[in-house]
C-alpha cells in the first residue's frame, strides 16, 4: 500500500508561484529575438518621435513592446494599433472591437504602423493628465514610467516596473541618447520638441525650437554607467583623473585608454564618453551625420564604434577631418570617401 505525502496549501502555492516565474522567465527569454527584431524595426520611429514631441524613445518603444507582445498580438496584427489606444471621445477614424477591460472594446485602428507612433505621441502631448511627463528630463524613463501609471494609461499595476525592466534589459536608453544628440537618418528638417533643451539664436522666435548641434562635450549624459551600442560607458567631467575610473571600474588603465582610442594622460581634459568595454565594430544605424566641430575620435565615441572601423568603412585615416554635413557610414565600406574640410 503506498502513501502520498499531502503538500500544505501555502506551500503548495509557493511551489507554484515558483514554477510559474521560471516559466515565465523561460518564455520571455525565447521571445528576445522576437523583441530585439521588434526593436530593430520601430526604432527610427520611436527617434523621430522623440525629435517631433519629446515623447522619449526607450518609453515608447517599451510601451509598444509591452502593449504587443513585440508585435504579435491579435490587436495589433488587426490595427496596426502599438500601443493600445482605445476610441475615446473624438475619435473619428477606423476602429476594432477587441476584448480587454471589457468586452468587445473599441480601439482605433491605423492604416501603418507610423500612424499609431505619431497618434501615440499626440496623445500623450494633447491630454492634460500627461503634461507633466514633459517637465521631466527625456533620459529619466523610470520618472516617465511611474508617471504614465499615476496617469493612468494602464490599469496594471506593474505597469511602471515592467516599462523600466524593458528599458533596462534590452538598453533602450540608447535611442533616447540617439534622439537627443540629433543623429537621426531620417528627415533631415525634424526639429527637437519644446521639453529638449536648445539653445536659440537671438533672432529667433521663443516659440520656435532650434536643432542644437550634436557634440558630445555639450550633452548631459546621465550619471554613473549606461549603454551606447550595447557596450558600457560612462561620462565624466573635465579634470576626472582616469586612473580613478579605471580603479572605481575595476579594469586596467591601459584597457581603459586601448578602449577609448587614447594615448595615455592623467586626467580628462574634457567632458567626454569613456567606454569600460571594448567598442562595437558596426554602429546601431546605417550613418552618422558630421556635426560641426566633431572629430573622428567623437563620433567613434558618440556611436560606440572602433575607431578603426569608422575609419576603414570610410577611406579616412586618423588625421583627416570630414566635413560638416557629410554622411560617414557605420556598417560597411564606402566607394568613395567623404568631403573633407578644406583647410587654409
Amino acid at each position: 500500500m503506498s502513501t502520498k505525502t499531502k503538500i500544505p496549501m501555502k506551500k503548495h502555492k509557493l511551489l507554484s508561484t515558483i514554477v510559474f516565474a521560471l516559466l515565465s522567465n523561460l518564455i520571455f527569454a525565447q521571445s528576445s529575438d522576437v523583441v530585439r527584431k521588434y526593436i530593430e524595426t520601430y526604432k527610427n520611429i520611436a527617434i523621430a518621435e522623440e525629435i517631433r514631441t519629446g515623447v522619449p524613445a526607450a518609453i515608447t518603444l517599451a510601451q509598444g513592446i509591452h502593449e504587443t507582445g513585440a508585435g504579435t498580438s491579435d490587436l495589433v496584427v488587426k490595427s496596426n494599433n502599438h500601443f493600445g489606444i482605445k476610441c475615446k471621445t473624438g475619435w473619428t477614424g477606423p476602429s476594432v472591437s477587441h476584448d480587454d477591460d471589457a468586452k468587445g472594446e473599441c480601439f482605433r485602428k491605423y492604416d501603418d504602423p507610423t500612424e499609431s507612433y505619431k497618434d501615440h505621441s499626440d496623445f500623450l502631448k494633447n491630454r492634460p493628465y500627461y503634461s507633466s511627463l514633459f517637465n521631466l528630463d527625456p533620459t529619466d524613463y523610470k520618472g516617465w514610467a511611474n508617471g504614465l501609471k499615476k496617469a493612468g494609461y494602464a490599469t496594471n499595476p506593474k505597469y511602471a516596473q515592467i516599462l523600466i525592466k524593458l528599458v533596462e534589459d534590452y538598453d533602450l536608453q540608447q535611442f533616447t541618447l540617439l534622439a537627443l544628440d540629433g543623429k537621426f537618418s531620417g528627415d533631415e528638417n525634424l526639429q527637437y520638441a519644446s521639453n529638449v533643451k536648445t539653445e536659440s539664436p537671438n533672432n529667433a522666435k521663443a516659440e520656435e525650437p532650434v536643432i542644437q548641434k550634436a557634440v558630445v562635450k555639450t550633452y548631459n549624459y546621465p550619471t554613473g554607467t549606461f549603454k551606447i551600442n550595447e557596450t558600457t560607458v560612462v561620462f565624466v567631467r573635465k579634470g576626472t583623473a582616469f586612473l580613478k575610473v579605471a580603479n572605481d571600474n575595476d579594469i586596467s588603465l591601459p584597457r581603459l585608454f586601448e578602449f577609448n582610442d587614447m594615448k595615455p594622460v592623467d586626467i580628462a581634459e574634457d567632458d567626454q564618453l569613456i567606454y569600460l568595454q571594448r567598442k562595437r565594430k558596426m554602429g546601431t544605424g546605417e550613418f552618422h551625420l558630421v556635426q560641426e566641430g566633431e572629430t573622428l575620435r567623437d563620433i567613434a565615441q558618440i556611436e560606440g564604434i572602433r575607431l578603426e572601423s569608422l575609419l576603414e568603412y570610410n577611406l579616412l585615416k586618423a588625421n583627416m577631418q570630414p566635413a560638416a554635413g557629410e554622411k560617414l557610414n557605420l556598417k560597411w565600406k564606402v566607394s568613395q570617401m567623404p568631403k573633407l574640410l578644406a583647410t587654409r
